[in-house]
């Protein structure tokens, strides 16, 4: 076990370098640059600002250099925000972001595995087929589109719940909604296909055929292996709530990590790019090198393969 969590620790490294160096040539591939506004700065004041924050430097010197300082924890400095440090400006959206992220995998997780295990035991039912269309449905809609109906609905014709804003108990059932419905209907088709190919199992004939009690069958044989699956797919949810978070942050005027992500991509804040992308890569990384480990201690096949 030690060695296959040694094998998988290294590998974060060269997938946290071909993202930090995709992200830097795609950022400079795109026409226009940090100093590109509605009213033109002239050729000298332009100049000393790419003097003063190196980018007067040949790109592979940039690089290199951006590579250096993130290895000390210096992500560079926000052009948008006066050279504020990218360390200290993602610091104050992370409890943000991480609240949200934190409470939509939570509610995604539930509810999946609730919708899941509730249409694997009424196989072929109304319930299963209404679980799998709401799950289809949840899957292929888009997180603008789904929030723009949810705040008309509740915001503008009902007025139960607040537009956007942060905050409060109610600011956060929207967002939270609209973050949880992909990942939730992820789950929950995973979670039933787990689970009915367990409830098939000869096993699961033989402990009821011994006369245990149903309940004894669903929690210590069928839902504990059903749930190896699901847990392979949390990394991929998690990718999903990061990517998501930005348009929902954005949408909602959530002042998470995800939103200054946005503005800075729009202002080509090329140091907030770079931090905030590394910032999100380690998330996604670190949460599929967790659940691997889990995989690895519920199935000790895998960390030999």
């Amino acid at each position: 076990m030690v060695g296959y969590v040694l094998r998988r620790i290294l590998t974060l490294g060269p997938v946290l370098l071909a993202v930090a160096l995709i992200t830097f040539l795609l950022m400079h591939a795109v026409p226009g640059g940090p100093w590109d506004t509605e009213k033109p700065l002239d050729p000298v004041t332009v100049a000393g600002l790419n003097r003063k924050y190196g980018l007067d430097e040949p790109l592979w010197r940039q690089f290199l250099l951006f590579l250096a300082n993130a290895l000390r924890g210096d992500l560079g400095v926000s052009y948008m925000n006066q050279g504020r440090p990218v360390t200290e400006i993602l610091s104050d959206g992370l409890l943000t972001s991480a609240t949200l992220g934190g409470a939509s995998l939570a509610v995604g997780l539930t509810l999946g595995l609730a919708l899941g295990l509730a249409a694997a035991l009424r196989r072929n039912s109304a319930l299963d087929r209404a679980t799998s269309i709401a799950s289809a449905c949840a899957a292929s809609t888009p997180t603008f589109v789904l929030g723009a109906f949810l705040v008309a609905l509740f915001s503008v014709r009902l007025h139960w719940l607040p537009a956007s804003g942060w905050g409060s108990l109610q600011q956060m059932v929207m967002p939270v909604a609209v973050l949880a419905a992909l990942p939730a209907a992820y789950i929950a088709r995973v979670s039933r296909a787990a689970l009915l190919e367990v409830l098939d199992e000869e096993y699961i004939r033989t402990a009821r055929s011994k006369g245990l009690p149903e309940r004894t069958v669903l929690l210590r044989h069928t839902v504990r292996n059903g749930l190896v699956p699901v847990i392979t797919v949390v990394g991929p949810v998690a990718a999903a709530l990061v990517t998501g978070s930005f348009i929902v942050e954005s949408f909602f005027s959530i002042p998470g990590t995800g939103r200054l992500f946005v503005q800075a991509v729009f202002a080509r804040d090329y140091g907030l790019i770079m931090g905030a992308t590394l910032f999100y890569a380690s998330i996604v990384v670190v949460a599929n090198l967790i659940v691997d480990l889990l995989c690895a201690a519920v199935d000790p096949r895998i960390r030999y393969e």
